[in-house]
């Protein structure tokens, strides 16, 4: 679980940058949609990091810790699509991204849902 936590630490890391940059490097009224895919993008980042460093907290309390892994890289996966789309639509003006954003958010849902059920096998 090693890269869970570096994982978490680099993503959070970007999230509080990007976030920063977008409050204080985009303004104007003409960046308003830019920055607030960024601002969106940096807050399930920051958020999907957060959870990554939590499962990897976990790992010592699941006995069978194989929907854990697997729930850390479906939200590693998330971040890169779901967020990844939303900044390269922002800084890169590619809207064909948005096509690729519901792959990362059903990856998210899939990650908080392996949680869930590494969670209920523990402790149900």
């Amino acid at each position: 679980m090693r890269i869970s936590v570096v994982m978490a630490g680099l993503n959070g890391a970007m999230a509080v940058a990007l976030g920063a940059f977008a409050a204080h490097g985009m303004a104007g009224s003409e960046m308003d949609y830019a920055r607030g895919l960024v601002e969106k993008g940096a807050h399930y980042q920051l958020v999907h990091a957060v959870a990554l460093a939590a499962i990897a907290g976990l790992v010592h309390h699941v006995p069978d810790e194989k929907f854990l892994r697997i729930a850390a890289y479906a939200m590693l996966v998330g971040i890169i699509f779901f967020c990844g789309s939303l900044y390269a639509i922002a800084f890169g003006g590619i809207s064909a991204f948005g096509a690729v954003a519901p792959i990362g958010g059903f990856a998210f849902i899939g990650g908080w849902l392996l949680l869930a059920a590494a969670g209920y096998r523990r402790f149900g």
